[in-house]
């Protein structure tokens, strides 16, 4: 896998999100132009400070790396929050999902 494709995510992604690059920087506990010198290949963040960009970001490393995977970002919190709900919600939910959809058809 090149840098750039790194890059290329961290920037997709942090836009995605909604936050600046300097914003993003200070927030990781870093200068204002952190992020965007690894965004223009200035320099390289360690396999550490990657993942916490990626945690950062709020998708999974899977979810980073995968090239062909067109999941939102939304999609990922909305997956994330289900791990954990009781089958009766889930039920609730599918059955929410349904009816929304109905519109659609």
């Amino acid at each position: 896998m090149e840098l750039d494709f790194i890059r290329e995510r961290i920037t997709e992604l942090r836009m995605k999100k909604g936050v600046s690059e300097s914003r993003m920087s200070s927030d990781l506990g870093h200068n204002k132009n952190y992020i965007q010198h690894i965004v223009s290949g200035k320099s390289n963040p360690s396999v550490q400070e990657l993942l916490y960009i990626i945690d950062y970001i709020g998708v999974s490393p899977r979810l980073f790396f995968d090239e062909g995977n067109q999941q939102s970002i939304l999609t990922q919190k909305i997956i994330d929050g289900l791990k954990d709900m009781p089958e009766s919600d889930l039920l609730l939910l599918i059955s929410m999902i349904n009816r929304l959809n109905e519109g659609k058809a």
